[in-house]
Parts: C-alpha cells; structure tokens; sequence
C-alpha cells in the first residue's frame, strides 16, 4: 500500500525518483527501494515525504490513492450537479418575475390608453388663461404626447418579452 501510494503522489507531482530523492536528501535507489516494498522509510522520513509530496501520512500509509480521486471526483460531480440545479431553480424564478411584470406592463400600458381614449382629451377644453389649469393642462399634454408615441414600443417589446420568457 505504501509503496503504490509513494509511486502514484511521486507521478502526481511529476517528479522522477531522482529529483524526489533529492527533495529528500536520499539516493534515488532508496526511492525505488520504498516503491518496489523492499524497504520501509521510517517515521521521520514519512513525514518528510508527506510534506515534500504535499499529503497527509495517513494517506501515505492507508488510503488507496485512487480510489480517493474516484471518491472526490464523485462528491465534486455531486456537489456540481446540485448547484447546477440551484442556479436553474434562481433562473427559473428569474424568468417567472420578468415574465409577470411584463405581464403587468402590458395591463398598465393598455388601462392608460382606454383611460386616454374614454376621457377624450379633456386638457385641449381647459382655460389656459388660468396659470393653475395651464400649468396642469401643458403637464397631462405633454404625457400624453408622450404616452401616445412611446407606449406602443413598450407594448410590443413586452408581448415580444412575454413570449420569449414563456414557459417552455
């Protein structure tokens, strides 16, 4: 077990036995020595090469390698998959509010222009010569004139929304 541990991290890192055995100010047949299980390194140096290899000494005497990367593979994929459906379920709701507000434009939009065309214009009958109705009259004209031109963008750019943000 060790030795495949020591030969897996040493392949891991990308060092050859001689540059590990360097690292560890041992001869490179020590090195081939501890993968090929003729000799054991002892305590000390079991330390030393879980931190020149940058793992725990557990790992170096029990843990499988492999099966470790298998296992942290699985977990990560099963942590993505689970945040790849938190971030559909955010999407979703996002799509939901831009779909009911625009939803909601539309209404707004088509309640002012009935409001608009039942009450006939009534600012072009005022008395300017008043300046409270005159100042009064200038501001319903001037939404209206601007109401009557832009509302029909909005209008269809929000029918166009509402079909695009539809459920699917």
């Amino acid at each position: 077990m060790l030795k495949e541990n020591i030969k897996q991290l040493r392949k891991s890192k990308g060092l050859s036995q001689e540059e590990l055995a360097i690292k560890l100010n041992v001869v490179r047949q020590t090195i081939s020595k501890w993968e090929q299980g003729l000799s054991v390194p002892d305590s000390e140096m079991l330390v030393t090469i879980s931190e020149v290899l940058e793992t725990p000494v557990s790992t170096l005497l029990g843990e499988n390698i492999s099966e470790s990367k298998v296992d942290d593979l699985k977990a990560i994929s099963e942590k993505l998959e689970i945040i790849n459906l938190q971030l559909l379920q955010r999407a979703n709701a996002r799509r939901k509010i831009i779909h009911w507000i625009l939803i909601s434009l539309c209404a707004i939009i088509m309640i002012i222009f009935i409001y608009l065309f039942l009450i006939n214009s009534p600012y072009l009958a005022w008395d300017y010569s008043n300046p409270e109705t005159a100042v009064l009259g200038v501001a319903v004209h001037s939404f209206e004139w601007l109401f009557i031109r832009i509302a029909p963008i909005i209008f269809i750019a929000s029918i166009i929304g509402i079909i695009l943000t539809r459920k699917k």
